[in-house]
């Protein structure tokens, strides 16, 4: 029965998504199928509606709408411009230029935004022409800018760590936050080495030398955007309030500095919550979905034969987290983020906690960084795209300069994978 199910379940997913059928939906008919192998259609649709409704019942889910409603905010507040005034003045003048302020601004955005797809298209609207201005290769540009967006996902506060947070069955998010600062600024320096390598073999030039008065200046202006993330963070872990009510505060906080730097008007509001509210309707239907076909999993004992089947090749751990590391890869090109960590999550995670012996913390950063690189990824990497369209170019010409940055976040992932205390370190120190 584990194998018939898995059978269906998987050729089931693929034939829907050939065919046309959105990915939510996709999954809610793979479920419902896979369901239907063993009870009626009654009880079937039945008890597959109510665990999508039971997973959607959740305090902790109210803080992805709105993160997303401040992440809106930020977009069209003027925070972005900000940033990377303040990234020139610290990274500026390294050999590298503008892809460090490229790379850092992605960095401090997506920390603040909790949004990948944000931070690509913010950044890179800025970014791109003055890199290529300055003489930067416009695929470059874009492929700097593509891969470290996907940064502020595992660079907290980060939604998908959220959801994680709920699959994995109630991990700290608190601790997750803080697992994520260590993992996220590796990888965002050694897209940093593969820009300056770049740009000293193409003798880009450096950014424009900024006086200490304007650096000051600068400095001032980007305080405001920076504290954001102070509140937000320090608060859930001193305890002031949780990570639901940090993402309110978030949100009040945007708004406020929004009208501050006069970017946005009143006016503006009912079409930043109408954009809020559709991406916010996507990202929990499949959430509804996804959980539901997790249920279906566990009932028809699919994540113990996978568990048995991953043990019988190898019961060296290093071997096991080899391949859970590919196949999450492999994943992550075919299927959106959010689905793949409610999926995957409650296969692998009694793997590797029971098995291996895994702090659930640590795996939840090892998951959010494979799934990052299928992000920027053909045929359904949505940053990829975004950052294609910003950039004013074509993926079959980003894809050459992508491979050396895909090299340095894999190396990256496998450092974090088998060295648990650069995940762990700064958890254990807050007393996590």
């Amino acid at each position: 029965m584990e194998t018939l199910g898995i059978f269906v379940l998987v050729i089931s997913f693929i034939i829907f998504l050939a065919i046309g059928v959105p990915i939510a939906f996709s999954i809610g008919l793979a479920a419902l199928l896979t369901l239907l192998l063993s009870v009626g259609m009654l009880p079937a649709f039945t008890t597959l509606a109510q665990q999508m409704a039971t997973g959607l019942d959740s305090f902790a889910l109210l803080a992805i709408p709105f993160f997303i409603l401040a992440g809106q905010l930020m977009n069209r507040g003027g925070i972005a411009i900000r940033l990377i005034s303040f990234a020139k003045v610290l990274v500026g003048r390294l050999p590298g230029g503008l892809a460090f302020v490229n790379v850092l601004a992605n960095m401090l955005f997506g920390a603040i935004s909790g949004s990948a797809a944000a931070s690509a298209s913010a950044i890179g609207s800025i970014m791109g022409p003055e890199m290529e201005k300055s003489g930067y290769n416009k695929n470059f540009s874009a492929a700097i800018n593509i891969t470290s967006a996907t940064t502020g996902l595992s660079i907290p506060p980060s939604n998908i760590l959220i959801v994680y947070s709920l699959a994995s069955g109630g991990a700290s998010i608190a601790a997750l936050f803080l697992a994520g600062y260590i993992p996220g600024i590796l990888t965002g320096l050694s897209l940093m080495i593969v820009g300056a390598v770049f740009a000293v073999r193409k003798k880009y030039p450096l950014c424009e030398k900024y006086t200490l008065r304007q650096s000051v200046k600068i400095f001032i202006q980007a305080i405001p955007s920076l504290l954001l993330l102070l509140v937000v963070i320090g608060g859930i872990i001193a305890g002031i309030f949780t990570a639901t009510e940090a993402s309110a505060v978030a949100v009040l906080y945007c708004f406020v500095l929004a009208m501050a730097y006069k970017e946005i008007k009143l006016s503006d509001l009912p079409g930043i919550l109408l954009k809020s509210v559709g991406t916010t309707a996507i990202v929990l239907l499949l959430v509804a979905t996804s959980m539901g076909l997790s249920w279906v999993m566990s009932y028809q004992n699919i994540p113990q034969g996978v568990s048995d089947a991953l043990l019988s090749v190898s019961g060296n751990p290093v071997v096991v987290l080899l391949i859970i590391n590919f196949i999450l890869l492999f994943v992550g090109v075919f299927m959106d983020m959010t689905p793949a960590v409610l999926i995957f999550t409650p296969i692998f995670l009694p793997v590797v906690t029971s098995q291996l012996g895994m702090d659930p913390i640590h795996f939840g950063i090892i998951m959010v960084m494979n799934l990052s690189v299928g992000l920027c990824t053909p045929p359904v990497g949505s940053v990829l795209f975004i950052g294609c369209s910003v950039a004013n170019t074509k993926i079959q010409h980003v894809i050459k300069p992508l491979l050396p940055m895909f090299v340095v976040m894999i190396v990256t992932l496998l450092l974090v994978t088998y060295v648990p205390e650069l995940s762990l370190w700064l958890p254990h120190v807050f007393g996590y």
